[in-house]
């Protein structure tokens, strides 16, 4: 933890940027909804927040590198560390394992390390029972089913079962909207972009957050010897 003169010299030495702890933004939606675009979005333009590297028992896609994208892991592997609690979270989804490993975590956020989250409700629910204080929750919404569907097709990549499976799991997803901090409807890119960037700069600003608060305001109450 900083002292107090550290704290005072930090705000004064770099514009008031006070030391704080880190958060996790956690960004879901239906697949389709935008929820990957966003979060690229984000890590592209600010550098304060990094992406969490999951692990996962499915196949490297074309361009993801294993520890920048994903830890590629086997399904052996994966279940020997859900067993000794190595995961903030985990779970299953079409047939594949998902999981956020808990040590880098937690380190990151008491250094002032911010994450960012694409996970689903249920991974949602299990990092808010284990992090709540550290766990912000914005769920995005499509503007109507419709769009939903016509992105979904207008990939490209999944066939006619496959876009029908996700359209099923996308109306239970969207019954849990109101385990969210924040819901956006996302029918524009750029304007969601923005409302979640605005969404962030003031969770970011929370008073339990910055750690470096205490000793700055200390220092603001000395008394001033100039003045006698």
């Amino acid at each position: 933890m900083p002292s107090d003169t550290s704290s005072t010299r930090s705000a004064h030495d770099e514009g008031n940027a006070l030391d704080r702890r880190g958060l996790m933004l956690i960004l879901s939606s239906p697949s389709g909804a935008g929820k990957t675009t966003i979060s690229r979005m984000l890590l592209e333009h600010d550098p304060h927040i990094r992406n969490s590297v999951s692990c996962t028992t499915r196949a490297p896609r074309p361009g993801e590198v294993d520890g920048r994208d994903y830890h590629f892991v086997s399904q052996d592997q994966f279940d020997r560390m859900a067993e000794d609690g190595e995961f903030l979270e985990w779970a299953h989804v079409f047939g594949k394992s998902y999981g956020t490993p808990k040590a880098q975590v937690k380190a990151g956020l008491k250094a002032g390390q911010d994450y960012i989250f694409d996970i689903d409700w249920q991974g949602t629910q299990q990092l808010y029972q284990k992090l709540e204080r550290d766990v912000v929750r914005i769920f995005l919404l499509p503007p109507s089913i419709e769009e939903l569907r016509r992105r979904l097709t207008g990939r490209g990549t999944d066939s006619a079962e496959i876009i029908a499976a996700r359209m099923e799991r996308a109306r239970s997803e969207i019954s849990h909207w109101d385990g969210y901090d924040y819901v956006v409807v996302n029918d524009d890119i750029e304007a969601c972009f923005a409302k979640v960037k605005q969404i962030l700069a003031s969770e970011r600003l929370r008073r339990a957050r910055q750690t470096g608060l205490i000793g700055f305001v200390r220092g603001l109450m000395e008394p001033d010897d100039e003045l006698g």
